[in-house]
């Protein structure tokens, strides 16, 4: 995980990175893939799009549901 720092600014951190899949999250579940899809210009590459994704669910701020295999924004209501 990038946290920001003198060398790492802010916009290049791992926390920077959350409202972008939040706000894709916010109003509707997808799966990772999709979301990696529609959010890929943000990421350097699939390894920070899923760092990011586990420091979310680590957070508590995401889950993974099944039998639908699609990812849960928990800070909204169903």
């Amino acid at each position: 995980m990038r946290l920001p720092s003198k060398v790492t600014p802010y916009s290049e951190s791992t926390i920077s990175k959350f409202p972008v899949l939040l706000n894709k999250l916010d109003g509707k579940d997808l799966r990772p893939l999709n979301l990696y899809t529609l959010t890929r210009s943000h990421f350097e590459d699939i390894n920070e799009f899923a760092e990011t994704l586990d420091c979310l669910f680590a957070l508590g701020q995401i889950e993974l549901l099944y039998p639908e295999e699609v990812l849960h924004y928990v800070g909204r209501v169903r």
